[in-house]
């Protein structure tokens, strides 16, 4: 390892280049198209299911649009992060990237800033509904604040595990496919009805109540629709999301030797 590569970076040092990964990475999202147009479909698709919902009920309350948002999010989080690392690959970017003074977890940071960012606009884009229902009547703004929290959780951990996904595929496809199993594994591992079958097939693991407490998304996430704020939540978001983030970079460390 070179003098240059050990040397510890100042923070400042460290944060600039963060920023300067995001900001390109930004700035290519936007110039291809694809962030504008999913984010629009995925606004426009899940405020419809949610407005058709709202005029047969006519409920003040957000909670079915926070209920549906898991599974339309297990599919189009995917296509956020299916790009960061298998494109970079594909059209060998990827070395002109690491000729810059950039480490790897820099640039794994800094591309998933980017990507949440870009989530970040779909969630301002849904911003009009509790406008609208508290016009309306008067809806719970703690639980809907709580919601929007554990959406931005379940967007952190969705993208970090995608971009890890990405960095081990050498084609956008695959890295698409891969990440929207392990989403839809995430999800549907929490469903009554999928726990039911899986513990009806192994009685004696028990391995569908196994799997909704120890893996599934849907436990921590649901805590937040309810409006209940755990440490143990936060930190399962956290410390997985962490953990793909930390895994990501190693595999960059590995490609770049």
């Amino acid at each position: 390892m070179s003098a240059a590569h050990s040397e510890r970076l100042s923070p400042r040092a460290f944060w600039s280049g963060v920023h300067l990964v995001a900001a390109r990475e930004l700035g290519a999202a936007f110039d291809s198209g694809i962030a504008t147009i999913a984010t629009i479909a995925l606004t426009l698709l899940a405020s419809s299911i949610f407005m058709n919902e709202f005029f047969l009920t006519g409920t003040v309350d957000m909670t079915p649009f926070f209920d549906l948002l898991p599974l339309l999010l297990a599919f189009f989080l995917p296509a956020l992060s299916m790009r960061l690392w298998a494109e970079e690959k594909k059209s060998r970017t990827i070395e002109l990237l690491f000729t810059l003074p950039i480490r790897p977890l820099q640039a794994v940071l800094g591309k998933y800033l980017a990507a949440l960012a870009l989530y970040g606009l779909f969630l301002a884009c849904t911003l009009p509904i509790p406008v609208m229902l508290c016009a309306l009547g008067a809806p719970d703004l703690g639980a809907i604040a709580s919601g929007y929290l554990g959406l931005v959780a379940f967007g952190a951990l969705f993208l970090a595990f995608g971009g890890l996904l990405s960095a081990l595929a050498r084609d956008q496809i695959v890295a698409f496919v891969t990440s929207t199993l392990v989403g839809f594994a995430f999800v549907l591992s929490g469903e009554e009805r999928a726990v039911s079958v899986l513990d009806g097939l192994f009685p004696a693991l028990s391995l569908g109540s196994f799997l909704r407490e120890h893996l599934s998304v849907l436990v921590p996430y649901g805590e937040f629709v309810r409006g209940v704020v755990r440490l143990s939540a936060g930190a399962y978001f956290v410390l997985l999301s962490g953990f793909f983030l930390w895994a990501t970079a190693l595999v960059l460390e590995r490609d770049r030797a």
